[in-house]
């Protein structure tokens, strides 16, 4: 039997705010969706490229 993936709120999501994003580890992937739409998809990246994207991320102000 599959485990669903636990999804989990980005620790930058504000409570006031309506943009936030989950994230969950689906083995050896980082999956990635929108918390309002939920039901949409989401992105799928290896760990190395998610790495990538919060470096890039983190550079920008």
């Amino acid at each position: 039997m599959n485990t669903p993936p636990r999804w989990r709120k980005s620790t930058h999501s504000g409570a006031v705010e309506n943009n936030c994003i989950e994230i969950a580890d689906f083995n050896d992937r980082i999956a990635i969706r929108d918390s309002k739409a939920a039901h949409t998809g989401h992105l799928t990246l290896t760990r190395e490229s998610f790495a990538g994207l919060l470096t890039h991320l983190a550079s920008k102000p």
